[in-house]
């Protein structure tokens, strides 16, 4: 069974002040590897989603804009052989 390059679906909000979609966009696509990259949202809220293997790294990221919450970290190799994530 081939794994996936990017093992991780990592899927979080940031609560914030002038939270800015793209460059939280670029950022992440310019500093984490992986695919799949959503950052949307308003100046407030963004959602993100991202297939990574390092969503520490990222957690840490988003940390540091403001408050992260409805944070999902899935392991797609297990859901792929149909274990729980």
């Amino acid at each position: 069974m081939q794994e996936t390059e990017y093992r991780y679906d990592t899927q979080l909000l940031i609560e914030g002040e002038g939270l800015d979609e793209d460059a939280i966009h670029d950022y992440i696509e310019n500093n984490f590897k992986g695919d799949c990259l959503l950052a949307v949202g308003g100046d407030d809220l963004i959602k993100i989603h991202y297939h990574t293997n390092e969503p520490w790294d990222v957690l840490k990221y988003c940390r540091s804009l403001g408050e992260i919450f409805d944070i999902v970290v899935e392991d797609m190799d297990r859901q792929s052989r149909g274990l729980k994530g």
